[in-house]
């Protein structure tokens, strides 16, 4: 797992941030930790792996709460009303946190005002696949099958996500025609693109690496700097001719605004404390995630950069999920 001498000092000193006055602070009561997806996902993943090692450093239970639908506003709404005393926490991502300002005009709140940022955890790459029996073997064979008359459908985790985005980038600048299906979550879109209900799917590479490894999907690229260990035969998208397809997808803990900031900084040094785990790391490692640790100052910056940086993609799709 790839980590920068930056990160690794962080994961280093995030234990030392949990002395005897902040675990004082422990409460026997559980944190509820909101999943905007259904399980199976990589923000189920992700949720589940820190939480519980984060749970046994707080000294209080982390539950996990899967709020799925709305393009992760369900979860996200639950999160800005709840009361900031530390009990409610969620996973976010690009999405939740900075595309869904850009493609929701009745957003029912500010995705930066509306929370305190905690703790950035990691980043995944998008990988297009297609049926293991599917005729492309190749980007530019994919490309050929929704032009010239041809007609594709591809799969999305939700209307707006990522792999969304990304895919209706792909097709626009390919001048394929394709029908876009929405799935409530990574793991169906998945499932669907296997048994070739879809054509293609533009995934988290969490979601379908086993699949890939098993032959029941085949990747035709993959948005990393370079080919993924493990994965030899997957070309980048660089080399497959479409590097604009390059976009990581983004993980990390929010909380209610107005969380006072020794507790935010405490939460965070339970979560990046467990990302200095093996084990975690280990189980993150073989979902596809790669660590990239950011204390809460860092990540709200890097949020408010995000926001306006997937407001420039959502403006060139023109991907809307509300009038």
């Amino acid at each position: 797992m790839h980590l920068t001498r930056r990160s690794a000092f962080l994961l280093a000193a995030a234990p030392l941030a949990l002395g005897r006055p902040a675990l004082a602070q422990a409460s026997d009561r559980p944190i509820r930790l909101i999943v905007p997806a259904p399980p199976g996902g990589p923000t189920d993943i992700l949720a589940r792996v820190t939480g519980e090692k984060a749970a046994a450093t707080l000294g209080q239970p982390v539950v996990v709460d899967n709020r799925a639908g709305g393009g992760g506003v369900i979860g996200s709404e639950a999160t800005f009303r709840a009361a900031p005393d530390g009990l409610t926490l969620m996973i976010g991502h690009n999405q939740t946190h900075a595309s869904n300002q850009a493609m929701m005009a009745r957003l029912p709140f500010n995705v930066v005002e509306g929370f305190t940022a905690v703790a950035k955890l990691g980043t995944v790459h998008h990988a297009t696949v297609v049926p293991a029996n599917s005729r492309a073997q190749s980007m530019a064979e994919l490309q050929a099958m929704g032009r010239n008359g041809g007609k594709v459908s591809y799969a999305s985790s939700q209307a707006g996500s990522a792999s969304h985005v990304i895919a209706e980038t792909f097709v626009r600048r390919s001048g394929m025609d394709a029908t876009h299906v929405p799935y409530r979550g990574a793991a169906p879109a998945a499932t669907d693109t296997v048994a070739g209900v879809v054509d293609f799917y533009v995934s988290t590479f969490p979601t379908v690496a086993n699949l890939i490894r098993e032959g029941r999907l085949r990747a035709l690229s993959i948005g990393a700097p370079q080919r993924v260990a493990g994965f030899p035969d997957i070309p980048t998208v660089a080399e497959a001719g479409v590097p604009y397809m390059a976009v990581d997808a983004w993980f990390g803990v929010f909380g209610p605004a107005g969380l006072p900031a020794p507790m935010a900084e405490r939460l965070a040094a339970a979560f990046l404390g467990a990302l200095s785990d093996a084990e975690v790391q280990r189980r993150l490692q073989a979902a596809g995630f790669t660590l990239d640790p950011m204390p809460p100052a860092a990540f709200a910056a890097f949020q408010r950069s995000e926001v306006a940086r997937w407001a420039e993609m959502v403006q060139l799709t023109g991907v809307k999920l509300d009038g």
